[in-house]
């Protein structure tokens, strides 16, 4: 009996051998980013972020991050590795180690910036692990397609939960779909995300695979109610693929540094200066950004008070600091309940300083920029690097009104620094279609 149910050596062997050493790589990476959009609290209204002291959270966290450093050392050349380590990545994680050390409980911010740590480590994991760019396109297919099912799934079997509702603390909010996510500023995002891999697989010839997760993923982005985020995903798109069926790629970083300007004056830009806050209300009566406004003129206003250092990381929004702030009857949200400052960049200021915030612009927006005119001309390398540009594109632009720099394991975060990663590798690096064993 015992011999009827156990592997010979010769059977083990010869499974072994046909267990190609690039498949374990593509498995591990598709594992990896599975579960760093998914996290280890799915279906979960708290959210992975405010669960970060449970056991679940603590050991999953551990492994993943474990399994994301073995994984580097095992599979991916040193080269590789140490050309994802900029002098402007090592400047900004020091002045975030120095906000860490700043906040007002060091020791219980370090805990949470080890999340974020984990978070950085598993995406380098998953773009460098895959060996060439079939093996990634496959972690992109099976981790989007698994993500976009689990959120449809929850539709059905967890209504109250996939879907927002007026019990929840958002009552306004009922109605709309977040899926497996916390809330829909995540939930739609990341079906952003997951629409530009479609995007990239499609282009690269995997048309079903492609064409079914680009348009899962914006039906259900469409559910979200986020305006914005619809409408920056076509734009990001098109600010990408435009100028390069005209022969004119190097217009993308300037089409996109335009954007940005344009953007941080419409949104922080008319809160500074009065002029550009009357033409606002000239051109859009009543405009505030969904209230949006009077937590930018806080934050700006509290800065002024720490403009170099700023307050901590974890240190200032939920915190007793604003708990004990006193609330003007006239401000259209109450600071005192706010998780952060729906500004991905004036947050930054705030808890780390404006010095931060400048390496935060070189690190995030103009180096990825520099490095997308650096890339060859490769086929494999241009798909790669017109999808990286996309997710940049639209986070970059998200984050002018959500906030998601350095918070935990964020997915939205995560896709940033994927799209800051994967730059930096495409514009050094020949990526070949497939690499036999």
């Amino acid at each position: 009996m015992n011999n009827t149910v156990t592997l010979k050596r010769t059977d083990a062997a010869a499974i072994a051998s046909r267990i190609s050493r690039r498949t374990v790589e593509t498995v591990i990476a598709t594992v990896l980013f599975s579960i760093i959009m998914i996290s280890f609290r799915p279906f979960d209204p708290a959210g992975p972020e405010t669960a970060g002291g449970d056991i679940v959270n603590q050991i999953g966290f551990s492994a993943l991050g474990g399994a994301a450093v073995f994984s580097l050392f095992a599979f991916v050349d040193r080269r590789v590795l140490t050309s994802l380590v900029s002098p402007w990545w090592l400047l900004m994680m020091a002045f975030f180690m120095l906000s860490v050390l700043n906040a007002t409980d060091p020791m219980g911010a370090f805990r949470t910036a080890m999340f974020t740590f984990i978070g950085i480590i598993t995406v380098a994991a998953v773009l460098t692990v895959p060996r060439d760019a079939d093996s990634f396109s496959t972690v992109l297919g099976v981790a989007g397609i698994l993500v976009v099912v689990l959120c449809y799934v929850g539709l059905f079997l967890y209504p109250g939960i996939a879907i927002h509702t007026s019990a929840s603390a958002e009552p306004q909010h009922a109605g709309l779909w977040r899926g497996l996510f916390s809330h829909k500023n995540v939930a739609g995002p990341v079906m952003a995300g997951l629409s530009f891999a479609g995007l990239y697989l499609f282009r690269r010839g995997r048309r079903w695979a492609g064409a079914i997760l680009f348009a899962t993923a914006l039906f259900f982005l469409t559910h979200t109610g986020s305006k914005t985020t619809a409408g920056i995903v076509p734009l990001a798109i098109v600010m990408v693929m435009g100028p390069s069926l005209f022969g004119m790629r190097k217009l993308v970083p300037v089409i996109f540094a335009i954007a940005l300007i344009l953007s941080a004056v419409a949104t922080v830009g008319i809160v500074i200066s009065r002029p550009l806050w009357d033409l606002s209300q000239q051109l859009s009566p009543g405009l505030t950004y969904t209230g949006r406004t009077a937590l930018w003129s806080f934050s700006l206003d509290m800065l002024a008070n720490r403009p170099w250092f700023g307050y901590g990381y974890e240190s200032f929004w939920g915190t007793p600091f604003l708990l004990n702030q006193d609330q003007p009857f006239d401000r259209s949200w109450d600071i005192r309940n706010i998780v952060h400052g729906h500004n991905g960049y004036l947050d930054i200021a705030v808890l780390m300083g404006l010095p931060a915030l400048v390496v935060a612009v070189m690190t995030f927006l103009v180096v990825p920029m520099v490095d997308f005119l650096r890339v060859s001309h490769r086929r494999e390398n241009v798909f790669l690097a017109d999808l990286f540009m996309m997710i940049l594109i639209f986070t970059s632009l998200n984050a002018f009104l959500e906030s998601f720099f350095f918070r935990r394991a964020d997915p939205v975060w995560l896709f940033l620094v994927l799209a800051t990663f994967g730059l930096r590798y495409v514009a050094r690096f020949p990526v070949q279609p497939k690499v036999p064993d």
